[in-house]
């Protein structure tokens, strides 16, 4: 008895070890995936588009990317139903803002851009400018989580239609905003031109994005 189990308990062993081992050989690539970016743009569609980063995020990240050569972009899609159902920006909000809480936290070097087009634009005025709960927004950024929030950039924002765009509105980050808004946009603007709405990344505005989110993700200089 004591023979057979001594054999189970080394059969035990040699099962164990050869998970440890498959772990081992599991880890480099697990460790691989969690490396944090340089940069992470987390990005709220507009109205109606699939679940992803939508036409104008992917845009301005195709945009950035060769921008900020030499330092890794990370991308995260805002999960938030996107529809005409205009109350559900707060679940766009909770989102943006718990990614950003978790990015600070697992990565704090990095540096984290958000940005939103049309609906998704409203989506980031709740996470920049509202410091408590409420309306369904549960998750309002702490002040630590502030500083690691390098820019903002939206597009089509409705907010700026009545004079308030997000530069205006928040005093945390309207320094690092860009609220653009195309021209005669009616989403952004008093204009009447719905096309202009639909057309940002062929505006020149995606661009000129870009290029202030490089402006600041970018080591500053000093004299």
């Amino acid at each position: 008895m004591l023979v057979d189990n001594a054999a189970r308990y080394a059969r035990a062993a040699m099962v164990l070890a050869a998970l440890v081992g498959l772990a081992l050989i599991g880890a480099p690539a697990a460790s691989a995936a969690a490396k944090c970016p340089d940069v992470e743009v987390i990005f709220a569609r507009g109205t109606d588009e699939p679940p992803g980063l939508g036409v104008v995020g992917k845009a301005l990240v195709d945009a950035l990317k060769p921008m900020v050569k030499g330092k890794s972009v990370n991308t995260y899609a805002v999960k938030y139903p996107a529809t005409w159902d205009f109350a559900q920006v707060a679940v766009g909000a909770n989102d943006a803002s718990v990614r950003v809480q978790t990015t600070a936290a697992r990565c704090p070097a990095t540096k984290i851009v958000l940005g939103g087009y049309s609906q998704g634009a409203a989506v980031i005025d709740v996470v920049a400018t509202s410091p408590v709960a409420g309306l369904g927004y549960r998750a309002p950024l702490p002040a630590t989580a502030v500083p690691h929030v390098a820019a903002i950039a939206v597009f089509g924002n409705p907010s700026a239609r009545i004079g308030q765009p997000l530069t205006r509105m928040s005093p945390d980050f309207g320094a690092r905003t860009a609220d653009l808004c195309n021209t005669n946009d009616p989403i952004c603007s008093p204009g009447q031109d719905f096309d202009a709405h639909v057309t940002y990344p062929q505006s020149g505005l995606v661009k000129l994005a870009a290029q202030w989110v490089t402006a600041h993700v970018q080591p500053r200089k000093t004299d």
